[in-house]
């Protein structure tokens, strides 16, 4: 069977099974969720020697270490990764929440009620962790899910769907209902993105190239959520010993995410004093810095060493121990460089000017905009949705974070009582 006939199976399979998952009831797909946390959590050990292998491979590849530390799974992450699936089964089920209601003149009552979008296509990197993640949420939305997850973590997401898909039949589920494509060659994402009749939305999970290839190919609706090049801006009425450890943890916490910040953008009037500060705090923690002509040219006087940038690395997503400083003239600068450069994830302003934050709030166009904080706070869990499926970066039909009211359309349903239009 060729790859593309492979895929259609797959797809065809979850397809046909997307209605018996829509009209299941909430307490079905928590009791088979919870099944699904309670077998990952006792594959704990297997899990962790399977995941050996991917880790084997990408360190002989070159990987870097903060792609390694993406990669890896650990007792506590696989813990974590069975509480992420506990923790959606307590969620309150959004299909069939009434979301308005009305009465038109003609005596027809109409409510607006959520309903699962269908199958869903979730193309992804190398974190084994989304399998979990994705499968949960869209299962609980009454959603079935096609599963592509990235060459470097092969082995560790087709146990973890193994796992997913025994737990499924034994809740008494059909274990199509999440499908997952062995195939990681373009071959197999390029089938995936033709089935346009099988399923209904594709979301890419991964980087900014990701996200265009399957924006190119798709013939199905894409929900693009990938690529982070994440700015903060540090306006000049800043509390700029406040400013560090904010950066900091954008920056350090864990530089392979998306919300992780690529481009430190400082306004002229304090860049002599800040940005040594703020560099050398990031360098001696082990971060490199490529600093604009003006950057550089402060942090040589300091005696802190910076590669010069490059035009490219104004839009770079590092996904490292790695960023970027620019001096840039005002808000309004720092705005324009934004709205040019990023990929409209999540940006920033640390600033004590009312004037300047509500120019900077209205003039940035990213999902998420922060206001003296890290960008590291765009998740679901952070924003009070529970998991999250990824970060929507486009603007229909849901940005930000997607959590499961977001995996979900409406439909109307209109009472008439024997009404016949006049």
């Amino acid at each position: 069977m060729s790859v593309k006939e492979r895929v259609e199976e797959i797809c065809r399979a979850a397809h046909n099974a997307q209605y018996a998952l829509a009209g299941a009831s909430a307490e079905a797909k928590n009791n088979m969720l919870r099944n699904i946390a309670a077998a990952i959590s006792g594959a704990s050990d297997k899990l962790i020697q399977i995941n050996k292998k991917d880790l084997e491979a990408a360190k002989a590849s070159g990987m870097s270490f903060a792609m390694l530390d993406r990669l890896t799974l650990t007792p506590e992450r696989v813990a974590s990764i069975a509480e992420g699936v506990a923790q959606v089964a307590d969620l309150p089920d959004p299909v069939g929440e009434v979301t308005e209601e009305w009465t038109v003149p003609s005596g027809l009552h109409i409510k607006k009620v959520r309903v699962p979008l269908g199958v869903i296509g979730v193309i992804y990197e190398s974190r084994p962790n989304v399998t979990a993640d994705v499968a949960a949420l869209c299962l609980k939305a009454g959603n079935c899910v096609v599963l592509r997850g990235g060459k470097e973590a092969i082995n560790s997401n087709r146990a973890i769907y193994d796992i997913i898909a025994g737990a499924l039949k034994e809740s008494g589920f059909n274990p199509a209902c999440v499908g997952f494509i062995d195939d990681t060659s373009r071959e197999g994402s390029m089938a995936l993105l033709k089935q346009g009749g099988l399923v209904d939305v594709v979301i890419p999970r991964g980087g900014d190239g990701l996200k265009h290839f399957v924006l190119d190919n798709a013939v199905m609706p894409v929900i693009a959520s990938a690529g982070g090049v994440c700015h903060l801006f540090v306006e000049k009425s800043a509390k700029l010993d406040r400013c560090i450890p904010v950066i900091e943890n954008a920056k350090m916490q864990r530089p392979s995410t998306c919300n992780a910040l690529e481009q430190l953008l400082v306004q002229q009037d304090v860049a002599e004093s800040f940005i040594p500060a703020v560099c050398k705090d990031l360098a001696d923690k082990g971060c490199k810095i490529v600093a604009c002509q003006k950057s550089k040219a402060i942090l040589d006087k300091a005696g802190i060493a910076a590669d010069l940038a490059k035009e490219e690395d104004f839009k770079r997503e590092y996904s490292d121990y790695c960023f970027t400083v620019r001096v840039v003239k005002d808000t309004d600068e720092a705005i324009s460089i934004i709205n040019a450069n990023n990929t409209a994830h999540s940006d920033g302003i640390l600033s004590e000017d009312k004037a300047e934050i509500a120019k900077f709030v209205k003039g940035v166009d990213a999902a998420c905009v922060y206001v003296n904080a890290s960008t590291r706070f765009t998740d679901g869990f952070q924003f009070g949705f529970g998991a999250e499926i990824g970060i929507s970066t486009q603007k229909l039909h849901a940005r930000g974070p997607l959590g499961l009211k977001q995996l979900t359309s409406e439909k109307y349903i209109a009472d008439g009582d024997y009404l016949s239009r006049k």
